[in-house]
Parts: C-alpha cells; sequence; structure tokens
C-alpha cells in the first residue's frame, strides 16, 4: 500500500461557494471530510431521483454563513488529498489548526462524509 503525504498550503484569499466548497484563487477546493445542506439554486435538489441530497435550504444558508466566518478568523490552510468527479480539489481546510469540517459538524451545519 503507497503512502501518501499531503503537504499543507495557505489559502490566501479564500471565498465561499457553500457550506462545503470555498475557493482558493481559481482553484476550486471540495472539504474532504463533510457534506453540509445544499442551497436553494442546487440542481441536486431539482432532481428527486438524486435522494442522497441533503436541500435544507436554511441550514445550507446557514452552513455557508459559519464557514465564511470561520475562514475570516485567521489562516486558512488546505491540505490537498485528491479530485473529486467534478474536477475540484479534495482537501480538509482548517483556520488556525481548528478543521473547518469538524467545527460544521460540531454546530450541526454539516455531516460527516461517508
Amino acid at each position: 500500500m503507497p503512502i501518501i503525504l499531503a503537504a499543507a498550503a495557505l489559502c490566501m484569499s479564500p471565498s465561499v461557494h457553500d457550506g462545503d466548497t470555498i475557493r482558493c484563487g481559481r482553484e476550486r477546493v471540495r472539504i474532504a471530510n463533510i457534506d453540509a445542506p445544499e442551497l436553494p439554486d442546487s440542481p441536486k435538489c431539482q432532481d428527486r431521483r438524486r435522494s442522497y441530497a441533503w436541500c435544507d435550504f436554511a441550514a445550507g444558508e446557514a452552513s455557508r454563513v459559519a464557514l465564511t466566518r470561520l475562514l475570516s478568523h485567521g489562516r486558512v490552510m488546505i491540505t490537498r488529498l485528491g479530485t473529486d468527479p467534478y474536477g475540484r480539489t479534495l482537501a480538509t481546510v482548517s483556520v488556525n489548526g481548528v478543521d473547518a469540517g469538524d467545527y460544521l459538524v460540531a454546530q450541526g451545519l454539516a455531516r460527516p462524509w461517508r
């Protein structure tokens, strides 16, 4: 089994798309360890066949706001783990050592990704 070494990188000016996706400059980053509720414009909630989508729009907005606030409180670090099927970087995200995914899960604004 190969050993994968991931290096943390500073995200200089992060912007939040939703509760589990940010941008670091031009790089789209999906927080790897969580699933946050969708926002009203999500196509996942338009297609009823996708039963796995978490379509609580108020919680989705609250998740986005909480992540935005967390990221504004210090140095944002991403640890790249790979890419997802949509071409986004999969990474853990932390602010001053606080894992953003764990923070949102503790607030009830995300759930652990299975």
